[in-house]
């Protein structure tokens, strides 16, 4: 049996229909579901992952074809899997991750691959180009993408960057640019909240108000 099918006949065995219809609803019924909770997913395929990264390289068929069923724990479990693969993804690697970006869009699976495509910036910097690139796109959850792509970097936070990105995206009425642009703040308001402070001062006339407010909820 091949790895995608062995993964298929574990989400069917450990199926909850209960559970299932719950996180169908908490997504707006936008996917369909196992009905897995998240320790129970990750479980059934860490020995799986493990046997993976001994390889190094991705699998993009499977991935690809993860991806293309239905079931939003597959969408979960290719995250998972380039989380684990991280350290072998490249520059080349990332119009095959901006497929899935594109594809069974919602902002779960959107805020599990931000960072991993901005952590390819540790090893190509042609990342950077690219980010301010995208926070331009016409694709609202391609610029959230941008946007976030820095979360948790702490004091290897680009700010030059990350202050093009986000002034890149004032004037949206979308709730998901407003809200990423308060949380990529938020989060580097732990690091740094002077900067942070000074860029609301700046930028106040500009930003929409839940970025200010969740910008401001550490400082």
């Amino acid at each position: 049996m091949d790895k995608y099918n062995e993964l298929k006949e574990e989400f069917e065995a450990n199926r909850n229909d209960e559970n299932a219809t719950k996180m169908a609803v908490y997504m707006r019924n936008l996917f369909v579901f196992y009905g897995l909770p998240t320790p129970k997913r990750k479980s059934i395929y860490k020995k799986f992952l493990r046997a993976e990264k001994t390889k190094k390289v991705v699998d993009w068929d499977l991935l690809d074809r993860c991806y293309a069923d239905e079931h939003r724990e597959f969408h979960y479990f290719v995250m998972d899997y380039l989380v684990a693969m991280q350290k072998f993804l490249t520059y080349d690697d990332v119009p095959h991750i901006k497929k899935y970006i594109k594809t069974n869009q919602w902002w779960d699976t959107i805020d599990g691959l931000d960072r991993i495509v901005g952590n390819i910036a540790f090893f190509d910097e042609r990342i950077n180009n690219l980010m301010l690139e995208w926070s331009t796109d016409d694709d609202f959850w391609v610029r959230r993408i941008a946007i976030d792509h820095q979360l948790c970097r702490k004091d290897k936070t680009n700010t030059q960057l990350l202050e093009k990105i986000l002034v890149n995206n004032f004037g949206s009425s979308e709730f998901f640019i407003n809200k990423a642009i308060g949380w990529s703040l938020r989060d580097y308001s732990k690091t740094n909240p002077d900067w942070v402070r000074n860029f609301v001062e700046t930028y106040k006339d500009k930003m929409d108000k839940l970025s200010i407010r969740e910008a401001s909820k550490y400082l």
